[in-house]
């Protein structure tokens, strides 16, 4: 179960607490078995079908979930069968990124329901602001047909502060210290919520388990793209650290000394396994993330050099399997530090992982300490599945699911 992205602080528990625990954890049984009925719904919870019933009608009178068909059943009243009611209520989803800026509209439970669209991401973060804001203003006003939008979740490559206010360093952006979310709310009249790319993903992929979440408590998801994205899950709660911060493995160095970083630093994690690494290899060119890329290479993908790899093209295949060396090598260090049950990779490069898997887990197996988690179960995402997007739009919804923290 994904708590809120940004908590608040403890509460002290009340007369009133037990019954907004159940309501919680209720509506997420919901979420993750819908359809379902009140019978089905107090198996789960252990608890009495006159009680689940309760909260089930206060649920219903407030709009948040609603009954649709009626089920089959061999003796007495035939259940009825409950939905979140995500029918007029929407989330706008964008996904940053140092080039291109995606969006797409979701339902409550991150479904698609508008497709990905896109526009180049513009260098300086006040013009950018403005572009973005008239887009999402002319897509709410293009489909006032969805209904109410309950927020905007946004998702950035670099480091957010722990308000989820600011965006406090996005290395491939060039952005420090901007205000992100309060200009764009001003400027939709929208609530927002920021969140770095890499924990995002983390977030989707714990929203999207549903009835598995049990078995994914502890898990790492890594985004491989234009940067690395690392996000970490333990006992269900999303790892942040005191700055928000905790999980940048990506700028953590392979080595001392190496390809430059973003960051500004040398040697980084990212700087050995981003898609401009994968192809400063191909190329046989130093690429720098700080410079532009020549307009010959910048045309030519990853899903290219994977193209070329499974046409017969030895040097492409040599870059992939480059990549995916430094891939297990940093992982290494990730199974060290967090000892994970599961891995989920996504990013432009899985799309060769039947000719990666083998070299990334050799890599895996030389620097893991617990000889075991060279055969950790890792588990791919394809981009279709928009990991990033989802994980924007989760941010908006999951608060709706949290169970109250209390003490």
């Amino acid at each position: 179960m994904v708590r809120r992205p940004h908590q608040e602080p403890v509460r002290v528990a009340g007369r009133g607490t037990p019954r907004a625990i159940n309501r919680q954890i209720l509506l997420n049984l919901v979420r993750a078995w819908q359809p379902v009925s009140r019978a089905d719904l107090a198996r789960h919870m252990g608890s009495r079908r006159g009680a689940v019933s309760l909260i089930v009608n206060d649920l219903i009178a407030e709009g948040i979930l609603f009954e649709g068909a009626t089920g089959e059943s061999p003796r007495g009243r035939k259940p009825k069968f409950l939905y979140i009611d995500s029918r007029k209520r929407t989330v706008i989803a964008v996904d940053v990124r140092p080039t291109q800026t995606y969006t797409m509209v979701t339902s409550l439970l991150t479904e698609p329901i508008v497709g990905v669209s896109s526009f180049p991401t513009q260098a300086d973060p006040v013009r950018f602001v403005r572009t973005l804001a008239a887009r999402l203003r002319r897509l709410m006003e293009d489909h006032k047909e969805l209904g109410q939008c309950e927020g905007i979740g946004l998702v950035v490559p670099g480091m957010v502060d722990r308000e989820g206010a600011s965006i406090s360093f996005a290395p491939r952006l060039g952005w420090r210290q901007f205000p992100l979310r309060d200009l764009l709310a001003k400027a939709t009249g929208l609530p927002v919520h920021i969140e770095n790319s890499g924990r995002a993903c983390a977030i989707a992929q714990a929203w999207g388990v549903r009835r598995e979440a049990g078995r994914s408590s502890d898990f790492v998801f890594l985004s491989v793209s234009d940067g690395l994205g690392v996000g970490i899950v333990v006992n269900g709660e999303v790892l942040r650290g005191r700055h928000n911060v905790a999980g940048e493995f990506g700028h953590v160095p392979l080595a001392g000394e190496g390809p430059p970083c973003a960051c500004g630093a040398t040697g980084c994690w990212e700087a050995y396994v981003s898609n401009l690494a994968t192809l400063s290899r191909y190329f046989g060119r130093n690429l720098s993330p700080r410079k532009p890329i020549p307009a010959e290479i910048a045309s030519f993908s990853v899903d290219d050099l994977v193209a070329r790899a499974r046409g017969g093209d030895s040097k492409a295949v040599s870059a992939l399997h480059s990549t995916a060396h430094y891939l297990g090598l940093g992982l290494a260090s990730v199974v060290n530090a967090v000892d994970p049950e599961r891995i989920f990779i996504s990013g432009e490069i899985i799309a060769a992982w039947d000719l990666i898997e083998t070299t990334l887990r050799q890599a895996l197996a030389t620097r893991v300490l617990a000889p075991a988690a060279s055969g950790i179960e890792i588990t791919t995402i394809p981009l279709p599945e928009h990991p990033r997007l989802r994980g924007a739009a989760a941010l908006v919804t999951a608060p709706l699911f949290a169970v109250p923290k209390v003490g």
